[in-house]
């Protein structure tokens, strides 16, 4: 399955991706006999280190024929690079932020890759491990099932949360009346994942890049929001139907037709993917996951889908793994991001 091209060059184009003007970054080649035969990314992310006392180098985007030596002068050149720039410690694959695809994919390889996830070959694990990188951490992604009936752990919390007179629960039925709730989405993203693995808040400008950016692909009956009763949000999830099939058959390309096979692809599915959630700091273990859980698993229900795809949860997000292990969620996919301490 091949990315979305038109998002590749966004990634890659100063204009567009902010994180270049603060971030050291270098783009290699690497070539046997004049034939291109692997690609890699290294980003020095210097507000982040600065933030976390960190002085590490990322390498992202690599790709490569089944060929170690060919995976070993692209890694070792970007640790030799950090090195020269003072890092001692590289990690990878890893974006500007974990709104990038983050880690390499080692189980579920049978699976297609969902939007905003990482896939490659299964053979890139072995290559990156033979340079002596190891785990830093996992994540997981877990494939859920989508019942008609409201799952019986959740029915008593559901109800007594629904009579909560102080918090309301916000539903969505045309892109209009979500649009002035974007921004407020991505602020408190930026309040709530603060604690997370190689969280980066997002600047204003950001989030105006991201909500132009998927807002016209978003189906608004999948956002659910609750708010308080002065309408502030306090918690909110973000899904939407799967575009594999449908991304696979454009070749990634929107125009000139790529879009229809999209748009009928996410018609089809019978597979929902969860893109974004969060809760507010102080409302956590308030039942809030469970009122929007259950009012998203209704709507999948009613729109005739089957499955439901978790997206990224890092291992130690135990909360997040239990919320999905108790509707029956069982792990179908992981992901690493591997370090080491530069010599």
């Amino acid at each position: 399955m091949p990315p979305m091209y038109g998002d590749e060059w966004s990634f890659h184009n100063p204009k567009q991706n902010k994180a270049l003007s603060y971030c050291d970054t270098i783009r290699i080649m690497a070539y046997q006999n004049n034939v291109p035969v692997g690609r890699i990314m290294g980003i020095i992310h210097h507000p982040y280190n600065k933030q976390h006392n960190e002085k590490t180098v990322r390498f992202f985007n690599l790709d490569c024929i089944h060929d170690q030596q060919a995976a070993s002068a692209l890694i070792n050149f970007v640790e030799q690079w950090g090195k020269q720039k003072g890092m001692t410690k590289i990690i990878g694959p890893y974006g500007f932020s974990d709104k990038d695809p983050q880690g390499l994919q080692i189980e579920g390889l049978e699976h297609l890759p969902v939007i905003a996830t990482p896939t490659n070959p299964a053979y890139l694990q072995s290559l990156i491990e033979h340079e002596k990188l190891q785990k830093e951490i996992d994540c997981v992604s877990y494939q859920m099932p989508i019942q008609s009936a409201i799952p019986p752990v959740y029915e008593k919390v559901y109800a007594r949360i629904r009579k909560n007179q102080t918090l309301h629960l916000i539903e969505f039925s045309s892109k209009s009346k979500l649009k002035p709730y974007i921004l407020p989405v991505f602020r408190l993203v930026n309040e709530a994942y603060a604690h997370l693995f190689g969280f980066v808040p997002m600047t204003q400008e950001e989030m105006k890049k991201f909500a132009a950016q998927y807002l016209p692909v978003l189906d608004p009956e999948f956002v659910k929001i609750v708010v308080d009763n002065q309408n502030n949000m306090v918690a909110f999830v973000v899904a939407m139907p799967d575009m594999s099939k449908g991304i696979k058959k454009a070749k990634g390309k929107l125009f000139p037709f790529g879009f229809i096979h999209i748009l009928n692809s996410m018609k089809k599915t019978t597979q929902l993917n969860l893109l974004l959630g969060a809760v507010k700091p102080g409302y956590q273990g308030k039942g809030l996951t469970v009122l929007l859980g259950t009012s998203l698993l209704q709507t999948a229900s009613k729109r005739n889908m089957k499955v439901m795809d978790s997206h990224l949860i890092l291992e130690n997000n135990l909360l997040m793994r239990g919320e999905c292990e108790r509707i029956g969620g069982k792990v179908y996919k992981r992901f690493r991001v591997y370090s080491k301490m530069i010599s």
